[in-house]
């Protein structure tokens, strides 16, 4: 079955608008497949071929680049002075001239290797573009739909491409179902030996931030914003805001009326996540003892030049501050960035500056001492002697 090229050039556009590819681009492609069958039933392999197709009439122009030589031996690839002129004025020895074919028809085999070349180079276009078209929203989060779930890794239809969801990127305990709908941070765009791919991601801190952006407008406007996340997907999330308007409140403000826009972020996220929103601070010791929310800090002590502090809590609040496996503490020093070593407090102090061992500062503080309650006939006694001092 010969290549029919009127149909082929109907073909043509009929590709570019079905998969949204630049007309030109598909031409080009038919164009490189029809050169490589002209090669294997009239030419040599390693001819050097230029085909130019006619989309408006179906025309194909074959152009054969050959050598200009004295001598033929190879006729594949060389031409005489004389035939040359033919072809271009000026020619000289040594020089390289198109020589304009015209095929009749292609042959069974040659219609065969197009229709594979062409599937093939058209397949390679489209990914291309389409892969450029998502490159440019890498960093923004995209609705999406689950195509399947196998083993550790979803995939994901994201419209025009697929992209995979690794277990690493996913949220814990959630579960994943074809035709699922969710939305998903674009990662990155990977580009391996069977081509590019589309990583996407609902477990990285980044999707939270995205989330958040959406629901909070004053983000937008500068009012407030995100100093720093630390998450573990699908458990909980610390979130570290400030805000730059004074009167402002940055956590009302991210938490929203009634909790509607923290509420928001989680009925996306999963229930089971819970999402801790504190205020930020450039002083390390306040930054940690909110870090620790909801646990009552009693002293911080802080060496910055190894990063680490000592966190001093009051008896009944070292298991809230440690968290279940050691979760609270683990979130905390994430946000922060120190190193924190949870321990009872019983000796407090007032808070003082002193050099570390290690030559770094260290930095002690503690919430102010609650008062000690008097008994009753000792306030009893106080009373009785007020009044009389009073009467005298």
């Amino acid at each position: 079955m010969d290549l029919d090229m009127k149909q082929l050039a109907v073909a043509i556009r009929s590709i570019a608008e079905e998969k949204n590819l630049p007309e030109d681009s598909v031409k080009e492609v038919v164009e490189q497949a029809l050169a490589a069958a002209y090669r294997r039933d009239y030419g040599d392999r390693e001819q050097e071929i230029r085909v130019n197709m006619n989309l408006n009439t179906g025309d194909i122009d074959v152009y054969v680049s050959k050598d200009v030589v004295e001598t033929v031996e190879h006729q594949a690839y060389q031409i005489s002075l004389k035939d040359a002129s033919v072809h271009r004025k000026n020619v000289k020895i040594g020089d390289s001239v198109e020589v304009h074919e015209r095929p009749e028809n292609f042959g069974r085999v040659a219609a065969q290797t197009a229709k594979q070349v062409i599937l093939q180079r058209l397949r390679e276009a489209e990914r291309e573009i389409v892969m450029a078209e998502y490159e440019d929203k890498i960093g923004t989060v995209i609705n999406a739909t689950v195509a399947r779930a196998e083993g550790n890794i979803v995939r994901i239809d994201l419209g025009k491409a697929q992209g995979i969801m690794p277990r690493s990127e996913q949220i814990q305990g959630e579960r994943y179902y074809p035709g699922q709908r969710l939305k998903v941070f674009l990662k990155d765009v990977e580009r391996g030996f069977r081509g590019p791919q589309l990583v996407v991601s609902r477990g990285n801190k980044e999707f939270i931030e995205w989330l958040f952006r959406a629901e909070v407008p004053e983000m937008e406007g500068g009012a407030v914003e995100i100093k720093g996340i630390a998450r573990e997907a699908g458990v909980r999330s610390k979130i570290a805001v400030a805000s730059n308007v004074p009167g402002v409140d940055p956590v009302g403000t991210f938490v929203g009326g009634h909790g509607t826009r923290v509420n928001a972020v989680v009925s996306e996220v999963g229930e089971q996540e819970k999402i801790d929103i504190i205020v930020w601070a450039d002083n390390p010791v306040d930054y940690i003892t909110q870090a620790l929310s909801p646990t009552n800090v009693s002293k911080v002590i802080v060496d910055e030049k190894v990063k680490k502090a000592r966190v001093l809590v009051p008896e009944d609040q070292l298991s809230i501050a440690i968290g279940k496996a050691g979760q609270n503490v683990r979130l905390a020093s994430k946000l922060t960035g120190y190193e924190l070593d949870i321990e009872a407090d019983k000796t407090p102090v007032h808070e003082k500056t002193e050099e570390s061992p290690g030559g770094g500062k260290v930095v002690t503080t503690e919430l102010p001492k609650k008062p000690k309650l008097k008994k009753k006939n000792e306030l009893e006694s106080s009373l009785l002697e007020a009044i009389e001092e009073h009467g005298e």
